[in-house]
């Protein structure tokens, strides 16, 4: 990895606030700072990653769905287990990482039909999404090397079970740096409700330059980002005191930050204030979704109780991505056993009002994008951390289960109505073309124009990237 480049990006820096000064009169404040640093812009991203084939995608939507979403009552159509319901096939001993004793077979709940020109089965908790299957591609057979929530989410993001390892969108973001520099490069939009498993652990640049760590955006509208513009009441707090303060708080930085070369929080923090000064210029119009037409907020389900958080970062999300933004993230579901996709006690009760979430946002935000001419160069990621059992957990339930889960992606460079791999007849485990998160995210890299094999950092005398020493790119679902 070429640390040269991003040296001399940080030397750059060292002098804005020279340069500002001759920008000082042009509005004053923060608004000269962004001024100066759009000045300073060079025509192309920041990265430090050279591209090895040519881009088929610039920015991602990753689409997550907390607690472990039903393979078996979404998109894995099981005949077998109306065939079996009812009958003791499961383990006779509670395995690893169960919550409850393995209970009788249970069929689906939901109906099933076929939809598009592929023929995808799809449930009818995804009604609006299954009109959208042809554009889709599946990984059918995907796998988790841990059932436990917090682990295999860290997994699905990081290609760990551990903490402190980089998340995709902070490798995205060091390898090839932002599109706009008036907005963060990665974006991480929370479900109300809380925060998923792990906390912004999920979100973690690692032991990546911390710059690279997500945004997390709790809101939207003008409060959106905490703190960006002081209260009315305080007068002091104009724009040449801004100008001022920053210039003080700059040389300090820099000296400390002289004093601790390695240490790189210091840095993201200073960017951080930097990014904050072009934010003020461009972040009250990109939150503000009132901005958008009635028909179209209607279309994401904004304004209805089941669909108006959801639906609301979907819209967030399509904006940001139509600016500039590299990576979002939208989640579904905080951690904890309710309000998410974790359905222990009764499939038939808690899955559907989670669907109904999602489903019409969902199709919205394809839609959407699709209709902005966005699909032409973003790709959407739609995933959980694992499955779950065909046989009940309780009476209705289902319970943890890291054998075969489903994920699918949808835009940019994919091969619509595709799908790869196949779990067994019951769901339970794989039964061919078994992917993991690193074959994954292999194939995201890959389509963003980086062998990930290449991606590396040295950190602690290793070198380190996403994929660890695994991963495939799955050119059965590319186009």
């Amino acid at each position: 990895m070429d640390q040269g480049t991003r040296k001399k990006e940080k030397g750059v820096s060292h002098n804005m606030f020279n340069r500002r000064d001759l920008l000082r009169n042009a509005g004053g404040g923060f608004a000269a700072l962004a001024l100066s640093q759009l000045a300073e812009r060079e025509a192309h991203a920041d990265g430090v990653y050279h591209l090895t084939t040519q881009p088929k995608v610039k920015r991602v939507i990753q689409l997550f769905m907390t607690g472990g979403a039903s393979p078996m009552d979404t998109w894995d159509y099981k005949p077998a287990l109306i065939k079996y319901d009812g009958q003791m096939l499961g383990p006779k001993e509670k395995p690893e990482g169960f919550t409850g004793q393995p209970g009788a077979i249970m069929k689906s709940p939901f109906a099933f039909n076929q939809h598009g020109q592929c023929g995808r089965w799809a449930s009818s908790v995804f009604p609006e999404q299954a009109k959208l299957v042809d554009e889709m591609a599946f990984f059918m057979a995907m796998a988790s090397k841990t059932n436990v929530h917090g682990p295999g989410t860290y997994m699905m993001n990081s290609g760990t079970t551990l903490p402190g390892f980089p998340c995709m969108g902070a490798w995205i973001s060091y390898g090839l740096g932002h599109l706009r520099d008036n907005l963060p490069t990665f974006v991480v939009l929370p479900d109300a409700k809380g925060l998923p498993y792990n906390q912004r652990g999920c979100f973690s640049a690692g032991y990546l330059p911390a710059v690279n760590q997500g945004t997390v955006i709790q809101s939207v509208g003008r409060s959106a980002v905490p703190d960006l513009f002081a209260p009315s009441k305080y007068g002091f707090a104009n724009h040449e005191a801004d100008v001022d303060g920053l210039r003080l708080l700059n040389e300090i930085n820099r000296a400390n930050a002289a004093a601790h070369p390695g240490d790189s929080r210091l840095d993201a923090r200073i960017e951080s204030y930097e990014l904050a000064a072009r934010m003020q210029l461009s972040a009250p119009e990109a939150f503000d979704i009132d901005r958008e037409p009635q028909s179209v907020r209607e279309t994401y389900g904004i304004g209805k109780k089941e669909t108006d958080d959801f639906g609301t970062r979907c819209l967030l999300a399509a904006r940001l991505a139509e600016r500039g933004v590299r990576f979002v993230q939208v989640w579904s579901g905080p951690q904890g056993a309710t309000g998410n996709w974790d359905n222990h006690a009764n499939i038939r009760s808690e899955l559907p009002p989670m669907a109904a979430s999602v489903d019409r946002p969902i199709a919205a935000l394809l839609r959407d994008l699709k209709a902005r001419g966005l699909d032409k160069d973003t790709l959407v990621i739609w995933s959980t951390e694992f499955g779950r059992t065909p046989f009940a957990q309780s009476s209705m339930g289902r319970d943890h289960n890291g054998g075969t889960f489903v994920s699918w992606i949808w835009g940019a460079g994919v091969r619509g109505g595709a799908a790869y791999g196949q779990s067994d007849e019951l769901a339970y485990q794989t039964a061919s073309g078994k992917t993991y998160c690193y074959d994954l995210h292999a194939t995201v890299l890959y389509l963003m124009g980086i062998d990930h094999k290449k991606l590396t950092y040295r950190q602690n005398g290793l070198d380190r990237r996403l994929t660890d020493v695994h991963g495939e790119v799955i050119h059965d679902v590319l186009g």
